[in-house]
C-alpha cells in the first residue's frame, strides 16, 4: 500500500541526515539490499565533498563508511552528468583503498571497498536501471576455470564466520550504478522499493525492505522544523533549476547545430552554382547568403 506521507529525497538526506551515525540504519539497509548480506556501519568517514553549509548545492555528494568487518563503503549521489565519470569513480575507489594503508604497513590491512553510485541522470545504454560490476579471474584458455585462493594458505583467506574459503572477488572492489531516472516499475522487490524511494520519495507503508522502515521514521518531510523545510525546498528548487539549465543548453546546442548545418549546406550549394556560372545575385537569392558571402566562396 502506498504511503501518502512525503519523504525527504535521498540526495538531501545524505547531505544533512544520513552522515550522522545515529541514522546509519538507512544506509545499512541500502547496502544490504545491494550486496545481499547484512552490514553494520561502525564509522562515518568525513569527505571533502560533504560541505555542511546552506549554500552548498553541489553536483554530487558522498558518504564514506566503514563496516564491522573493516570494509569501506562509498555511497555517492550524482545529480547531473559529468565528463570522465568512470575515471572519477575509479579514482575515488583507488583513494579509498590507498587511505587504508600507512607507511610500513603490510598490504593485508587493506579491506574490500564497495562503490555505490546513485545517478539522477541517464547514463550509458543497457536495458536496466541497476548495474553491478565486480572482478572475477576466469581462465583464458579454459573458460570454465575460476581462480581460487591456494588452500595451503587457508588461514589467510578463510571466512571463519561462514567456515569457507574466500574467493578473490570477495577481496577485489565492487561497483554499483543505480540509474534513478530509468526506473519505471511497480515496486515489488527490495531493490525496486529502494529505486522508487530514490526517484519519487515513495515508501510503502507496509514495507519490510531493509533501510526503508528506518527511512519512514527519520526522513519524513513534516517531521522537520520550518527552517529545515525551507532549506529543503530551496535545495529542490536549485536542483530543478540546474536540470532545466542543462536541458536548455542542450536544446540551444541542437538548434545551433541545426543552424550551422543549414548554413554549411547553403554554402556548399552556392559553390556548386558558382562553378556552373550562376549569377551572384541569383545564388544569393536562392541560398539566402549575402552577395558578399557568395563572392568570398
Amino acid at each position: 500500500m502506498a504511503d501518502k506521507r512525503e519523504y525527504i529525497r535521498f540526495d538531501w538526506a545524505i547531505k544533512r541526515i544520513l552522515r550522522d551515525k545515529a541514522n546509519k540504519e538507512v544506509l545499512e539497509g541500502l547496502i544490504q539490499v545491494l550486496i545481499g548480506q547484512p552490514v553494520t556501519i561502525t564509522e562515518i568517514i568525513e569527505s571533502e565533498n560533504n560541505k555542511d553549509r546552506r549554500e552548498d548545492k553541489g553536483n554530487r555528494v558522498d558518504v564514506k563508511a566503514k563496516t564491522s568487518k573493516g570494509e569501506i563503503i562509498v555511497v555517492e549521489v550524482q545529480l547531473t552528468k559529468e565528463r570522465d565519470f568512470f575515471q572519477r569513480i575509479l579514482f575515488g575507489m583507488a583513494t579509498a583503498i590507498n587511505d587504508q594503508i600507512g607507511i610500513n604497513q603490510n598490504y593485508e590491512v587493506i579491506h574490500k571497498v564497495y562503490s555505490i553510485n546513485i545517478l539522477y541522470f541517464n547514463f550509458g545504454s543497457g536495458d536496466d536501471y541497476a548495474f553491478h560490476g565486480e572482478t572475477k579471474f576466469l581462465g583464458m584458455t579454459n573458460k570454465d576455470a575460476v581462480l581460487k585462493f591456494n588452500s595451503r594458505r587457508e588461514q589467510d583467506y578463510m571466512d571463519h564466520e561462514r567456515r569457507r574459503m574466500i574467493m578473490p572477488e570477495e577481496v577485489m572492489p565492487e561497483f554499483f550504478l543505480l540509474i534513478v531516472d530509468r526506473f519505471n516499475e511497480v515496486a515489488k522487490t527490495p531493490i525496486e522499493e529502494w529505486m522508487a524511494y530514490l526517484k519519487d520519495g515513495a515508501i510503502r507503508d507496509d514495507t519490510t525492505t531493509p533501510g526503508l522502515q528506518e527511512a519512514r521514521r527519520k526522513l519524513e518531510y513534516m517531521s522537520m522544523t520550518e527552517e529545515e523545510r525551507r532549506e529543503y525546498r530551496d535545495y529542490m528548487v536549485s536542483v530543478h533549476a540546474a536540470k532545466d539549465a542543462i536541458e536548455t543548453a542542450k536544446d540551444d546546442g541542437r538548434a545551433e547545430g541545426r543552424a550551422e548545418g543549414i548554413e554549411e549546406t547553403n554554402r556548399a550549394n552556392a559553390r556548386k552554382m558558382k562553378a556552373k556560372g550562376y549569377l551572384v545575385a541569383d545564388i544569393a537569392e536562392i541560398t539566402g547568403l549575402s552577395m558578399e558571402d557568395v563572392d568570398s566562396l
